[in-house]
C-alpha cells in the first residue's frame, strides 16, 4: 500500500479490479479544505485515460512492475514470440499488448512490463523511434523539396505512413512508433 501523496508519473496502481499507470499528477493545496492530489491515469488493459482525484493520506494498492527488454523472434497467429534477454525463455505476446506493432520487424528489442507478483505480461512498449526501409512509394521529383506536401509510402513491415514527396524507395526513415508519422531520412 501507498499514500497517495506518493504517486508518481511511472507509478502502478490497482483499482476497482483494473491496473492503471500514472501519466500525469498535480499536487493541489487549496487556499480552504484539504491538500489532495489530481491525475491522469491509464488503464493498462484497454488504454482509456481518467482523471482521478485522491485524498492526502488516502491508502492506494499500489503493484510492483519490473521493465526488461526481449527480443522479437517470429509471429505465431495472433501472438508474438519473444526472449528474454537475460534467461532466453520464449513468451508468447498477443498483438494488442503491444503499443506500434505495426512498425515492428524481426530481432527488435523491446520494454516488456510484467505485473511482478503474477509475472502477466501487462505491455510490450516498442522504441519511440525506429528506421525502417521503404518498399514501395511513387518516384519523387526533383525540386519537391519545398512543399509541405506527402505521399503513401510502404514500409519494410508492411506498415503505410505519410512522407515527403522527396523520398524514394530503397529510403531509410525515421518512424515515430507512438503514431506512425515520418520524422526523417537517414543517412545509410
Amino acid at each position: 500500500m501507498i499514500n497517495a501523496q506518493d504517486i508518481k508519473i511511472g507509478t502502478a496502481i490497482r483499482m476497482d479490479g483494473k491496473l492503471y499507470f500514472c501519466i500525469d499528477f498535480l499536487h493541489v493545496k487549496p487556499g480552504k479544505g484539504n491538500t489532495f492530489m489530481r491525475t491522469k491515469l491509464k488503464d493498462v488493459v484497454n488504454g482509456y485515460v481518467l482523471e482521478r482525484r485522491f485524498n492526502i493520506g488516502e491508502k492506494l494498492e499500489d503493484v510492483r512492475v519490473e521493465r526488461r527488454p526481449y527480443q522479437f523472434l517470429y509471429q505465431e497467429g495472433n501472438d508474438y514470440i519473444f526472449m528474454n534477454q537475460e534467461t532466453y525463455e520464449q513468451i508468447p505476446i498477443p498483438s494488442y499488448q503491444i503499443n506500434g506493432v505495426d512498425y515492428m520487424k524481426e530481432g527488435m528489442i523491446l520494454e516488456v512490463v510484467t505485473d511482478a507478483t503474477t509475472e502477466t505480461v501487462l505491455f510490450a512498449d516498442m522504441p519511440v523511434k525506429v528506421v525502417l526501409a521503404i518498399t514501395y512509394t511513387e518516384p519523387g521529383l526533383k525540386g519537391d523539396t519545398a512543399t509541405n506536401t506527402t505521399k503513401p509510402a510502404t514500409l519494410e513491415t508492411g506498415a503505410e505512413i505519410r512522407v515527403p514527396l522527396f523520398i524514394n524507395e530503397g529510403e531509410l526513415v525515421e518512424v515515430d512508433t507512438r503514431d506512425g508519422s515520418y520524422v526523417g531520412r537517414v543517412k545509410a
